[in-house]
């Protein structure tokens, strides 16, 4: 057991059982052993890979999108131009390389990272020096928004509750001897799962992650009142069913109580939720990113990067857009949705 594990077993024994969200916050942003906040996770060296690591390619139409909103918008003199969870800050160094050539889009740029751990806000720092970083997305200017999040929301903590035939039982974290252990609470009728009867049967379940609607509805009345676009990728669906809690340890599905602090843990989004939360912005149909990505020309930028590769860089530039787009790949398991102002044009790649 890790150094977090044995945290968590002594204040079970002290207090019981913890929720699934409490365990996930701890795992992630405890000071001393979380994994964002100890180390990188990202990169063949950490646990898990993002799109914008994959390829730049991700990260250029991303960039290319808000910047078409920003001019379909009437490209306004200063905006905010920010970022949730920004990794490394590869998405955001892409992102700015791109638009370099947009006539006055820099010019009118303030870049916002949203960043929780100090260890990735140091490698961001490296790549992207003029940011301004936020704890949280409260603190952003009151300035048209264009938003990126990019395996933002599958790292929020999730609660996650079992349909019995006397209401719910939801999913808690208990100490069994030496180890973590899940387990299910008694069961109790949950009005805010009210919604959640007419679509599911007993023994199904159904996640919920209690920061999204707060998150979500911020960035929703900031584009509603001062206009923007907020693009939010991630793997998930419309709405959550079944258990979707995964860890990840060196690239591997591990057990997610084996070893608290040392894998990433995450879980698939509602997109339902999100675009529940948005109003009084405006939401897209939820797309594949395969073909919000190829709507918006990857293919032909792989093309354009082709020409100037050899044999090797070439086999790998050719894996990396298959793995973005193809639907057994990235293509199908994540989705974009767009938020964006009422009456304004649709974002570039999505559908009303």
């Amino acid at each position: 057991m890790t150094a977090l594990g044995d945290l968590l077993i002594q204040r079970i024994r002290a207090t019981g059982p913890i929720t699934l969200a409490d365990f996930m916050t701890e795992c992630l942003l405890h000071p001393e052993h979380g994994v964002y906040t100890t180390r990188d996770p990202l990169g063949a060296a950490g646990d898990f890979t993002t799109a914008p690591e994959i390829s730049q390619m991700f990260g250029e139409i991303v960039g290319l999108a808000l910047a078409q909103a920003w001019m379909d918008q009437g490209a306004p003199k200063s905006f905010a131009l920010a970022e949730l969870g920004p990794g490394r800050g590869t998405l955001m160094a892409d992102i700015l390389r791109a638009t370099r050539r947009v006539a006055g889009f820099h010019a009118a740029a303030q870049v916002h990272l949203i960043e929780a751990s100090p260890t990735l806000r140091a490698a961001q720092a490296k790549l992207i020096p003029n940011a301004t970083w936020h704890d949280s997305i409260t603190s952003l200017p009151d300035l048209p928004l264009l938003l990126a999040a990019n395996e933002f929301f599958d790292a929020l903590p999730i609660r996650q509750f079992h349909r019995h035939s006397n209401g719910w039982q939801e999913t808690v974290v208990g100490a069994q001897g030496d180890a973590l252990a899940a387990g299910l609470a008694p069961p109790a009728p949950l009005a805010s799962l009210d919604h959640r009867l007419d679509d599911t049967k007993v023994g199904d379940i159904v996640e919920v992650c209690p920061a999204l609607p707060a998150i979500t509805h911020d960035i929703g009345t900031r584009i509603a009142q001062h206009g923007g676009l907020a693009l939010i990728i991630d793997y998930g669906d419309w709405q959550s069913q079944g258990d979707t809690l995964q860890a990840l340890q060196n690239h591997k599905p591990t057990d997610p109580f084996a070893a608290p602090g040392m894998a990433d843990l995450t879980a698939h989004v509602d997109f339902a939720a999100i675009a529940e939360a948005a109003a009084p912005a405006v939401f897209t149909r939820v797309t594949p990113q395969g073909v919000f990505l190829e709507r918006l020309g990857i293919t032909q930028r792989a093309q354009a990067l082709a020409q100037n590769l050899g044999a090797a860089a070439l086999e790998s530039h050719i894996a990396a857009h298959r793995r973005l787009t193809h639907p057994d790949a990235m293509g199908h398991l994540f989705k974009v949705i767009g938020l964006y102002p009422k009456g304004a044009t649709p974002p570039p790649g999505l559908t009303p």
